[in-house]
C-alpha cells in the first residue's frame, strides 16, 4: 500500500509526540483561557499529561498497531491528567483506539471511524454533550461531519479531508466564544462565560491541527 495515502503506527507515535510539544508551547495560552471560565489548569494538565504519554510511548512494542498507540495515550491521560480533561481526553483516545484495533495503518475512511468513536466517547462521558454546549464537542463534531463526507482514499483525499476537518473545527472553536456554557465548571458562570473561548475546544482544535500538519508534510 502506498504509505503517502495513509498514516501508520510510527506516524501516530510521532503525531502524539508533536501534540505534546504543541501542548507545551500553548500551556500558558490554554491556562489563561481556562482561568476565565474554569480552574486555570487546562494548559498545565494537558502539557503534563502528554509528556507522560510520550514517556510511555518510548516503550512501545515494535509490533504495536495504531489502536495500541491510541489506547496507551488514553490510558495515560486518564491516569495523569486532573480535572475534567483527564476523563474526557482519556475516553476520547480510548474510544478512538476501538476503531483502530489491529490496524497498522489507516486512511481517511479509517480516520473518520476513529474520530466518530472518539466523539461518541466524549459525548457519552459528558452526559450527552452536543454542539452549542461550549465544550470540546463544538470542535470535534463539525470535524467529524467533514470526515464523513469524504470517500476519496488517495493521498489528496487524506490531506484534503483533514484540511476541511480543520477548517470546520476552527469554525466550531470560534463558535464557543458567544455561547453560555451548559456543561462543566463554566456552566456555573451563566452569562459571565459569554465572550470567552472554551479551553477544551481549543486543545481539541490543536490536536486536529497537528494531525493535519503532519499528514500534509508527509504528502509533500
Amino acid at each position: 500500500m502506498d504509505l503517502t495515502k495513509t498514516l501508520d503506527t510510527s506516524d501516530f507515535i510521532e503525531i502524539i509526540c508533536r501534540v505534546s510539544l504543541v501542548m507545551e508551547e500553548n500551556e500558558e495560552y490554554l491556562t489563561d483561557l481556562d482561568a476565565a471560565i474554569g480552574d486555570a489548569d487546562h494548559g498545565i494538565n494537558m502539557n503534563r499529561g502528554f509528556k507522560s504519554v510520550v514517556e510511555q510511548l518510548k516503550k512501545t512494542d515494535p509490533d504495536s498497531d495504531v489502536g495500541d498507540v491510541l489506547m496507551t495515550t488514553g490510558t495515560v491521560l486518564m491516569e495523569m491528567v486532573g480535572g475534567a480533561a483527564g476523563p474526557l481526553y482519556g475516553m476520547m483516545f480510548t474510544g478512538m483506539a476501538s476503531a483502530a484495533s489491529d490496524k497498522k495503518e489507516v486512511n481517511n475512511a479509517d480516520l473518520a471511524a476513529i474520530f466518530i468513536e472518539g466523539l461518541k466517547a466524549v459525548q457519552d462521558i459528558g452526559g450527552g454533550t452536543m454542539p452549542g454546549d461550549k465544550t470540546m464537542v463544538d470542535t470535534l463534531y463539525p470535524a467529524v461531519q467533514e470526515f464523513n463526507k469524504s470517500h476519496d482514499t488517495t493521498c489528496a483525499g487524506l490531506i484534503n479531508v483533514l484540511e476541511r476537518a480543520l477548517m470546520a473545527a476552527d469554525q466550531g472553536l470560534k463558535s464557543t466564544i458567544p455561547l453560555i456554557a451548559k456543561k462543566g465548571r463554566a456552566s456555573y458562570l451563566g452569562e459571565r462565560a459569554v465572550g470567552h473561548q472554551d479551553p477544551g475546544a481549543t486543545s481539541a482544535y490543536l490536536i486536529i491541527k497537528v494531525i493535519y500538519d503532519f499528514a500534509r508534510g508527509k504528502g509533500e
